[in-house]
């Protein structure tokens, strides 16, 4: 399923930026190269993209280290893999849910 854009806003000087991307949980990478790809499109050099994030599989971190080889990746913890539903195991539940209190 093709992603879509719902959302952005950018300075107008950001192709000029070194950029840090914060996602919480890096798990199949599709998100992120979509966020990534549309800072290049910006004028963003590769090279001064930082993805930032907590968690990380190790399918997610090849996916986008295959696809923008310049780009640095820092997290804190890489676990297992993806599970069979692209969830990354053991993790640490849904994100989402857990920040905002919507859990069950």
């Amino acid at each position: 399923m093709p992603f879509q854009l719902i959302y952005e806003k950018l300075p107008k000087d950001t192709s000029e930026r070194h950029v840090l991307l914060l996602d919480p949980v890096l798990a199949t990478g599709n998100s992120a190269n979509q966020a990534i790809e549309l800072l290049i499109q910006k004028g963003v050099p590769e090279s001064h993209i930082i993805f930032l994030n907590l968690i990380s599989a190790p399918e997610g971190i090849h996916c986008v280290c295959k696809r923008f080889p310049s780009l640095k990746i820092v997290t804190s913890e890489i676990d297992a893999a993806l599970n069979e539903e692209f969830r990354v195991i053991p993790g640490m539940g849904e994100f989402g849910d857990r920040y905002f209190g919507t859990d069950d």
